[in-house]
């Protein structure tokens, strides 16, 4: 049977010598090439959505492949598709960059310039351990096979909003559509998803912050089953422990949720971290949560504003939500959408506090009366954004998840330090 080889190269010489190599090799079967992380992530992700036995043996990433770095890159491949064997093709063959790549998901390095004995020998020893992991998949190994889901982030304008009602609510109609979904509470020092849902849980984000290879059972001790079927991964009990989940962190998290629930609500607060930062470019799409107040649309300006500066995400790709609307104030949808210059969900959430109270404070905001008008528009609002199954969302905006690659959490590390 040939090696399907797949080369993610953006150099368009590199793309030439490698290929040319490539398809001298024995029994090699050489794809088409992709020149960025980007093409490379969906590459892949059409061919799993056919089959574990649709994607290649080997991808072959050269290490000045962008806008991710290599090694991140090859993290996201490892995670996503374990059946997949991937070498990394650089200058540096130094023993740090080795092991580097290893910890990874790297299964190979090949210095350049490239050799046709060192690739070809590397090239057979990643097939056939590419073919032993497929016949591993072939018994129901515990290994992620899923194609990714869609992840959904909710942020606050400013504290007081309604960030983590909404973020609850879009998971809870998620889920009662059908769809897997995690709800994860990235407001790392003041999260308030456990007391809204009345849980009480020693496990927390922070449990996964430092591991390198987040297996499912590994995310399986980490999350919480609640009775609504919820998968909760709450924020920790101590706030100060939140500096432990870095914007590295948060990247491998999301990608291990993303790639196995088919949906992932975020609450990441008002208050912005590298962390936050991290889940806020990831996300497929990005809620602004504000009230129609002035002190409040001036928030979801300012904070629009910062992402655009930090290279998080532009405005034009946050889509903002009106929570606690009357016909009667002087501040409506339309308004807003112009001082922020963001899209603006068509469905605003009404004021309706008395509804909401003896809910919020018996923590059981999942046992809200259908007949809620706060409720009746979030769950509209979950199906307008497409992660009610069997609803095609109109405002869901799909993720470059490259869109930058590590800057925007490099960038706030940078301002953070600065401001010291």
């Amino acid at each position: 049977m040939p090696t399907r080889i797949l080369p993610a190269v953006g150099d368009a010489d590199a793309v030439r010598s490698i290929t040319t190599l490539l398809s001298q090799l024995p029994d090699a079967e050489p794809v088409a090439p992709v020149v960025d992380s980007t093409q490379l992530i969906d590459t892949l992700a059409r061919l799993a959505a056919e089959s574990v036995d649709e994607l290649p043996e080997v991808v072959v990433v050269h290490e000045r492949i962008g806008p991710v770095p290599a090694l991140e890159l090859i993290r996201e491949v490892a995670l996503r598709f374990p059946a997949v064997g991937v070498i990394l093709v650089t200058t540096d063959a130094s023993p740090g960059l080795f092991s580097a790549a290893m910890d990874s998901g790297a299964r190979g390095l090949v210095a350049l310039p490239l050799s046709y004995e060192e690739l070809a020998s590397r090239v057979q020893a990643v097939a056939q351990w590419s073919v032993g992991v497929r016949r591993h998949l072939g018994h129901g190994g515990d290994v992620f096979t899923g194609v990714g889901g869609t992840v959904v982030t909710v942020s606050g304008a400013k504290g007081g909003v309604g960030t983590t009602l909404t973020a609850v609510q879009l998971a809870l109609a998620a889920q009662a559509s059908g769809r897997g979904t995690a709800l994860v509470d990235m407001d790392l020092q003041a999260g308030d998803i456990a007391s809204f849902l009345d849980v009480q849980f020693r496990r927390s984000v922070v449990d996964l912050a430092t591991i390198t290879d987040i297996s499912p059972r590994v995310l399986a001790d980490a999350v919480f089953r609640h009775d609504t079927g919820l998968a909760l991964l709450l924020a920790p009990g101590e706030g100060e422990r939140g500096e432990e989940v870095t914007d590295r962190a948060a990247r491998q998290i999301v990608s291990a949720l993303r790639s196995r629930y088919e949906v992932v609500v975020i609450d990441c607060g008002a208050q912005l971290s590298g962390a936050g930062a991290a889940a806020v470019e990831m996300a497929d799409t990005a809620l602004l949560v504000t009230t129609p107040d002035v002190v409040a649309v001036r928030g979801a300006k300012r904070t629009v504003r910062m992402w655009d500066r930090l290279q998080i995400r532009k405005a034009e790709e946050t889509t903002v939500v009106v929570n606690r609307h009357t016909r009667g104030t002087e501040i409506q949808p339309a308004l807003i959408q112009k001082i922020t210059g963001t899209a603006i969900a068509q469905t605003p959430v009404p004021a309706n506090f008395k509804e909401l109270a003896g809910a919020v404070d018996a923590g059981r905001v999942h046992a809200l009366d259908n007949k809620s008008a706060v409720k009746q528009a979030l769950w509209a609002l979950a199906g307008e954004l497409g992660l009610v199954k069997g609803v095609e969302g109109t405002q869901r905006h799909r993720s470059t998840r490259s869109r930058g690659g590590e800057r925007a959490a490099l960038t706030f590390r940078r301002r953070k330090e600065l401001g010291r």
